[in-house]
């Protein structure tokens, strides 16, 4: 019997005294304020979030669908914040386990607060591609990621100086770092300096046709922070510094309004120079009154010199096509035409060719 009194009391005083000065009862109490929470927390996720959904589908705004989607997890966090505050508050604490308690609460407040900023900036993405005119897609893409990690950073300095972690001593040491770190990574710095200039004044977007004389032709894949990724026309994929882009002239094939088509035809020398103007004209003619060809930008057709083995014929017009498939199109048709009215006038083609007379003595 003295030894059920002795765990009798010993158990009624650790039902008092409990934890940290907060009795078991307390702490039961707060335990079960905490799992309704949870529960709730769970009835906003299949309830709540997805009845939210489902009225966001019905429109065919995306911002709102984009704004539901970002607030999924920090909703999910609310019970999570609201529940620990409301248990943490129903017990009594010592006054330094109630100043940990005050701090765990603002970190769980301040994270939520900073988490909401984060996920926002997300739907500003749709608000901003109404600027299209003004920034260009990938631009806006940065300008959201790097938002996104400022949020980050500044959250993680917050919730450090809520534990008495000075971040200026640590930005001081950073900022050492950094010039150390500057001075071993300029070509880094060069490319990301040169990728914000490729954007901002929208030299070229993913899935343009771009030519850098002598370093790359493809179609634009990716525009990185430091590179941009090319698909070359073999299929192989290259990857170019951005720095090459400002160093550099960039063709943008894409950006072509009207393709040219500056050809030498080449004609044998006994052409007479009645068959010269027959030939000449007849092309001429041709290109004008076909509907292939963009003739306010100028048509040219017109004997141009004496070469070695031809007398050349020079031929410049612009399409008014801009796709490149269809330029190859007329191209195959004005060469077709063009032999036409050479076989027509009986004239030949050219070619390479030299004369070797020998002497007799």
């Amino acid at each position: 019997m003295e030894i059920l009194n002795n765990f009798k009391s010993l158990f009624l005083s650790v039902w008092d005294k409990g934890i940290l000065g907060v009795d078991i009862f307390q702490i039961l109490i707060g335990i079960s304020i905490f799992l309704i929470f949870l529960i709730f927390r769970g009835i906003i996720s299949k309830v709540i979030i997805k009845r939210l959904e489902n009225i966001a589908k019905k429109t065919t705004n995306k911002l709102d669908d984009s704004f539901v989607y970002a607030m999924e997890g920090p909703a999910r966090f609310l019970p999570i914040v609201l529940g620990f505050f409301i248990a943490s508050y129903y017990m009594s604490f010592s006054e330094d386990s109630r100043a940990i308690v005050d701090t765990i609460n603002r970190t769980l407040i301040t994270i939520f607060i900073f988490w909401v900023i984060h996920q926002i900036i997300e739907p500003i993405s749709y608000i901003l591609s109404g600027l299209g005119k003004v920034l260009t897609r990938e631009l806006i893409g940065w300008i959201i990621k790097s938002l996104k990690i400022l949020i980050f950073i500044l959250g993680l300095a917050a919730v450090l100086e809520l534990w008495g972690i000075k971040i200026g001593p640590i930005i001081a040491g950073l900022g050492l770092f950094g010039v150390a770190v500057a001075l071993g990574a300029q070509d880094l710095f060069k490319n990301l300096i040169s990728g914000i200039l490729v954007l901002v004044e929208k030299r070229f977007k993913i899935g343009d046709w771009i030519l850098v004389e002598g370093i790359i032709e493809g179609i634009v894949e990716k525009i990185g922070f430091r590179s941009t990724v090319i698909r070359k026309f073999d299929k192989s994929l290259a990857i170019i510094p951005n720095f090459q882009f400002a160093e550099n002239a960039v063709v943008n094939v894409s950006q072509t309004t009207n393709w040219l088509i500056s050809w030498i035809i080449t004609l044998q020398y006994d052409t007479t120079v009645d068959q010269l103007k027959k030939v000449r004209n007849e092309i001429e003619e041709h290109i004008n009154k076909s509907d292939d060809y963009n003739t306010k930008l100028g048509v040219a057709v017109r004997v141009d010199k004496f070469a070695d083995s031809s007398i050349d014929m020079y031929v410049r017009c612009f399409t008014r096509t801009d796709s490149w498939e269809e330029w190859l199109s007329v191209k195959e048709r004005l060469a077709i035409e063009i032999k036409k009215i050479v076989e027509k006038n009986g004239v030949s083609f050219a070619f390479p060719s030299q004369s070797i007379y020998v002497e007799k003595k």
